[in-house]
């Protein structure tokens, strides 16, 4: 079961747009990834609608719950290519691709190379490959190690929480972070940050789970991109907007994305528990094989992200 629970410490918080304190219960649940101790709840503000994780694990304890073996630290490791001609093969068929499929999941916005701060970024795969793309990158990233292998493949990280970042040098073209808005303690304060940290027409660019999709109210505590208790916040575009909006920002566009890894994880997790271990933990593991099967499910994932039905979406904002 790993680690005692003892070394963790929870807090109860209000809502973070400032409303009354008035909540509903919507579930409890448990760590399912890495099988930590701990039950957690989720509530819901009744005059906004955000949800959130409370009680929660305070900033100094949630470490418990990112062991090194944390998959989207594994995930966004740069491996170097093996065979330098199927390399070259995939250039050449890349271009073509990507003109048809769009997985909208690191969609950006047509503008040109500048500065670009990632917060959340793992072990440096975006960034190298915007490095590539002719962008100034840096990085923020929580996890120690994490930020360390980023760090040595050349590019600028802080290693720690977004809240003990030092200012920038120069203001910030793009920022973005991938599945990382949900994590932090304190999404308007950060937001707030990086509004001061970017240039008037910068863009920012995030994605999160979509708790407003009907894989949340199916799946509820099985739902793989719950994920208890690291995400401590469960966004919906409504609620999105409002935090945005309370950061300074104004939303422009929201794009659900054309993935279908969330369903299919949250199905592990349902035959996990009724038995099938082997073939759940299969479909549970999705995220780290899932590369040619995304294509092969691309048409109904696209079908179902016309009308939001995903798990996941991806937001462009501006600031106000």
């Amino acid at each position: 079961m790993g680690r005692s629970i003892i070394e963790v410490r929870l807090e109860d918080i209000s809502c973070p747009l400032g409303c009354k304190k008035e909540d509903e219960v919507v579930l409890t649940g448990h760590d399912l990834l890495h099988d930590l101790s701990g039950e957690f709840t989720i509530v819901k503000c009744i005059s906004c609608g955000l949800m959130r994780t409370n009680p929660r694990p305070t900033p100094d304890t949630i470490g418990y719950y990112y062991p090194e073996d944390y998959g989207p630290y594994l995930g966004t490791q740069v491996r170097q290519a093996k065979h330098k001609g199927l390399t070259n093969i995939k250039k050449l068929i890349k271009p073509f691709v990507k003109s048809v499929i769009n997985f909208k999941t690191t969609s950006l916005p047509p503008l040109k190379q500048g500065r670009m701060l990632e917060i959340g970024c793992a072990s440096g795969a975006f960034l190298h490959h915007m490095a590539f793309q002719g962008w100034q990158v840096e990085g923020i990233e929580f996890s120690e190690k994490a930020a360390h292998a980023a760090t040595k493949l050349g590019y600028r990280v802080h290693a720690g929480p977004l809240e003990t970042a030092p200012q920038p040098d120069e203001p910030f073209d793009l920022i973005v972070g991938w599945m990382v808005l949900e994590h932090l303690h304190d999404p308007v304060g950060c937001l707030k940050k990086l509004r001061e940290w970017a240039k008037q027409d910068a863009w920012l660019v995030l994605s999160v789970p979509n708790a407003a999709s009907q894989s949340f109210r199916f799946f509820k505590s099985r739902w793989y991109d719950l994920h208890l208790p690291n995400h401590l916040y469960h966004f919906t575009p409504h609620t999105m907007e409002l935090v945005l909006e309370a950061s300074g920002w104004e939303l422009v566009k929201v794009q659900h994305q054309r993935v279908l890894n969330n369903m299919i994880a949250s199905t592990g997790y349902v035959l996990r528990d009724k038995g099938y271990a082997k073939l759940g933990q299969k479909l549970i593991n999705l995220p780290v094989w899932a590369g040619r099967l995304s294509y092969i499910l691309y048409p109904l994932a696209w079908l179902l992200s016309v009308f939001g039905q995903t798990g996941r979406m991806t937001i462009w904002a501006r600031i106000k």
